[in-house]
């Protein structure tokens, strides 16, 4: 029999229902999907296929699934990791709000190239981005061979941009990108979080999505304290109440975060099939409050909801590694909580297939399964850091980093072979970033050195931000916590 890839002898972590890990296993790939995955034979090296790769000393496992992330600001890594939260906030929304307006579109570029060629390296099959210029994002991951969810973000009190032109942007952008690049590029509806988008906002956002039943609504959801304060302002009960009450609470629903979920949120979402995308480290690395309830994830997951794992801002806490998100999930939460939250095979099945799951792509990828996409990365797992070879779950969590990613393969293709890009070139990429973060220095006063960063005054920074938008917002918020106090 004939197949398109095969890969024997290798160590095979399937992440399927049973949780099937073979110590010498086959997979073979043909047209895109699994054909078939089983304990390897006497001869499997001389299967005849196009492609045969010697799997001794590798772990085939599925590809990583970031649920939640955004890419527009990533040659900014390293910009923002040594401010302030104060000025990291301000600096960033000031920047966001340009690039929303169309500046900097040269950065965007470059940048989302570069965040496409390190998810690369790093096992990163499938992103789900929200931005507020999509475009370039959706190329260059197609263009990479990768998969991705991308959408504009919309908000009416984040920023000062006329709703009527967002949502127009929001309805070409899916107009020209949903199912582009062989169905690997799919459009989402992104209203941008529930502390700064008005009802009528929530409503649009629904209308808009009924016209699109196929595409998912990626939000940010229960983020911060504001979040239920701004929801009883916009006449619902809390944040999940006024989802619920304009039809947007449901199957399609990808909430980032959920960090101050109580027990009926649990429920309600978990009722309603709506997913959760947890992003550990920007807030471990940004909390705002020690006191600060932890996302409830072990109650999501022991209440049916599907949770996959978010790098949210790379560019804010410094990494690349979806390895590293699911270990900082684990000690966030043992440390929050008490030692044990989460199994190693817990957390491998949420950067995987609930991370699929999540993203309505279950019954296709995030698995090695016969019938799904073959969506697969090989790890060199023959280094002393390895050795001994037990428990490797607890290895693939714990140990394992981008750098120990040597192929990925995406709906059947190699897209990284032993280490290089087959689909960019690196070089080309980083030479084009360099170039980029020169030129936005020279244009914003930003300082960018080996050092550290240094962002523009105070007075340029605030010259930057989004005005009236925000003003609303925290009128609004001022308001309904008074109601709040006084019961009026």
């Amino acid at each position: 029999m004939a197949v398109d890839l095969a890969i024997h002898d290798a160590l095979v972590l399937t992440a399927d229902e049973r949780n099937r890990l073979y110590e010498r296993g086959t997979v073979c790939i043909t047209d895109g999907c699994i054909e078939e995955v089983r304990p390897s034979r006497a001869g499997d090296g001389e299967l005849e296929a196009s492609t045969v790769i010697d799997g001794n000393g590798k772990l085939v496992m599925p590809g990583l699934v970031n649920a939640h992330t955004h890419l527009e600001m990533t040659p900014l890594i390293g910009a923002f990791s040594e401010l302030e939260l104060t000025e990291m906030l301000g600096s960033g929304t000031a920047l966001f709000n340009r690039l929303g307006n169309g500046e900097f579109e040269y950065l965007v570029e470059a940048g989302v190239e570069l965040a496409a060629l390190n998810f690369l390296l790093g096992g990163v099959t499938t992103v789900n981005s929200m931005d507020a210029r999509p475009a370039a994002g959706a190329e260059a991951f197609g263009e990479a061979g990768l998969r991705g969810f991308f959408g504009p973000a919309i908000s009416d009190l984040f920023w000062d941009q006329p709703v009527d032109q967002q949502f127009s942007r929001a309805r070409e952008f899916v107009e020209t990108y949903h199912d582009t690049y062989d169905g690997r590029i799919r459009a989402t509806i992104c209203p941008h979080d529930d502390w700064s988008c008005t009802r009528q906002l929530w409503e649009r956002t629904a209308s808009l999505a009924a016209e699109y039943p196929d595409l998912l609504v990626h939000t940010h959801l229960l983020e911060l304290e504001e979040s239920n304060t701004m929801a009883r302002a916009n006449g619902g009960e809390d944040s999940v109440g006024l989802l619920d009450d304009v039809g947007l609470l449901d199957d399609r629903l990808v909430a980032a975060h959920f960090r101050l979920g109580d027990e009926e949120d649990i429920q309600r979402t978990a009722e309603a099939d709506a997913a959760v995308a947890h992003c550990p480290s920007v807030f471990c690395y940004w909390n705002p409050d020690g006191e600060t309830q932890w996302t409830p994830v072990p109650e999501l997951r022991a209440a049916g909801v599907d949770v996959g794992v978010g790098i949210d801002d790379h560019y804010w806490h410094d990494s690349y590694s979806m390895f590293g998100e699911a270990r900082q999930a684990r000690l966030a939460a043992n440390l929050k909580r008490s030692a044990g939250q989460f199994d190693s095979m817990e957390l491998i099945r949420m950067l995987t297939i609930e991370g699929a799951r999540a993203l309505g792509m279950g019954d296709e990828i995030g698995s090695i399964e016969a019938g799904k996409r073959a969506d697969i990365i090989l790890l060199d797992v023959d280094k002393p850091k390895f050795t001994p070879l037990t428990n490797v779950p607890a290895h693939v969590v714990n140990n394992a980093v981008p750098a120990d990613v040597e192929t990925v393969i995406v709906d059947g293709d190699v897209v990284l072979r032993n280490g290089v890009p087959e689909t960019m070139d690196s070089d080309d990429v980083r030479q084009r970033v360099n170039q980029a973060v020169e030129r936005f220095m020279d244009e914003t006063g930003w300082e960018l050195d080996i050092g550290g960063s240094e962002p523009p005054t105070s007075i340029e920074t605030v010259r930057d931000l989004p005005k009236r938008g925000p003003a609303r917002l925290l009128t609004r918020l001022a308001m309904q916590s008074a109601r709040d106090r006084f019961s009026f």
